[in-house]
């Protein structure tokens, strides 16, 4: 039946869900090793076995001793890790970002060393050779590509193309944060808002307040602020990638559709907002420096925005920052873990954690105020 094991005297085999046989082995190195190829009959397969034995004992035995017979390979069958990368990266369907984030990690760090090998050629002993020569100086691009590796091999197990994941090197694909972010306080939210040009001081407070990212709130148009409910309604994203053209969808997960309540005190600073710089129902709440039409990029807003962070003394912050600000402060009104995922449109509890680790603080002014009802 599918997926039947077979156990020998020498070797492994196994019967695939696609009625194809898959042959392996522990070889002199103390590693296993698959066949390059999977076999139309458990013969061939055995007959793979039979040669790679005979070398072991001639002590011939390399671990490309046998070169893939191509006509034996099913038509789904990947000749080579690069084959098999490209095909599984075609097949995702990933965000415009991520796409392009895994294209680079791919061409730069992955495929120039396991690219023209087959798939059972990236042993654990390849795998731990290659990671460490990842520049540990970008820890965090290190992880990241470690752990796109591993995610490819994943699927080629689940695939029956290898018998087992050879990226076993325990926390590679996790790295720690270079320093803390320390997140602005509402008084220099308020102090870097009063700095920036006055088209996008309303940016800043929004963007704090309400915890949106950059993608998000530069998103956001005429028809999406409703002054009357109070809230602003999160529906897509832009993303620029390489200087290219903008790519507006949908925002990073299903859960950043959402409405988020604008707090109270800023209604009346967004409703001047969107008077005085005519803000129309289809036009651009936030829109380029240069023409009122086109998103506003990173570059632009930087422009502005790091010499406005220099004059109050944060040099340190970035935009992505203001947005961890808007976090903590929910945070520190005691929202639930579950209202503070909704409001910054997380798909999972993690990354708001986080932020309720953030607003421990709080537990001495609670003390302080259940000490003044006792005074009272």
């Amino acid at each position: 039946m599918p997926g039947k094991r077979n156990h020998r005297g020498f070797g492994h085999l196994r019967k695939l869900p696609s009625k194809r046989w898959q042959a392996s082995y522990v070889g002199p190195d103390l590693a296993r090793h698959t066949g390059p190829t999977t076999f139309t009959t458990k013969i061939d397969a055995e007959a793979w076995l039979a040669t790679q034995q005979a070398a072991i004992a001639a002590d011939t035995w390399t671990l490309r001793s046998l070169p893939r017979p191509a006509a034996q390979a099913a038509p789904d069958d990947p000749a080579t890790f690069g084959a098999y990368a490209e095909s599984w990266l075609a097949q995702r369907p990933l965000k415009p970002r991520t796409a392009h984030h895994y294209r680079q990690l791919l061409d730069r760090s992955i495929l120039p060393t396991f690219g023209a090998g087959t798939l059972d050629a990236v042993t654990p002993a390849a795998v731990r050779a290659w990671y460490a020569r990842l520049p540990a100086s970008t820890p965090t691009l290190r992880a990241h590509t470690y752990a796109l590796l591993r995610t490819i091999m994943v699927s080629a197990v689940a695939e029956d193309f290898i018998v087992t994941n050879p990226c076993r090197i325990r926390g590679a694909g996790q790295s720690k944060r270079a320093g803390k972010t320390e997140p602005a306080t509402a008084a220099e939210v308020v102090a870097l808002a009063d700095a920036m040009p006055e088209k996008y001081r309303a940016m800043i407070l929004l963007t704090a307040w309400c915890g949106l990212r950059f993608g998000e709130v530069t998103a956001l148009r005429g028809r999406d602020v409703d002054l009357g409910r109070g809230v602003v309604k999160v529906r897509f994203g832009v993303v620029h990638i390489n200087g290219q053209a903008p790519i507006v969808g949908t925002p990073k997960s299903d859960a950043g559709v959402r409405d988020v309540a604008v707090p109270p005190h800023l209604l009346p600073m967004l409703r001047r907002h969107v008077e005085r710089q005519h803000v129309g129902r289809d036009d651009l709440l936030f829109p380029g420096a240069r023409d009122r039409t086109q998103h506003l990029t990173s570059t632009a807003l930087y422009s502005v925005f790091h010499p406005a962070r220099d004059s109050i003394g944060r040099p340190d912050l970035r935009f992505h920052d203001l947005r961890h600000t808007g976090a903590v402060l929910a945070a520190s009104t005691g929202a639930t873990l579950a209202e503070l995922m909704a409001r910054l449109g997380h798909s999972t509890p993690g990354a708001a954690m986080r932020y309720q680790h953030a607003a421990k603080g709080r537990d001495g002014e609670i003390a302080a105020a259940l000490s003044e009802l006792a005074r009272r």
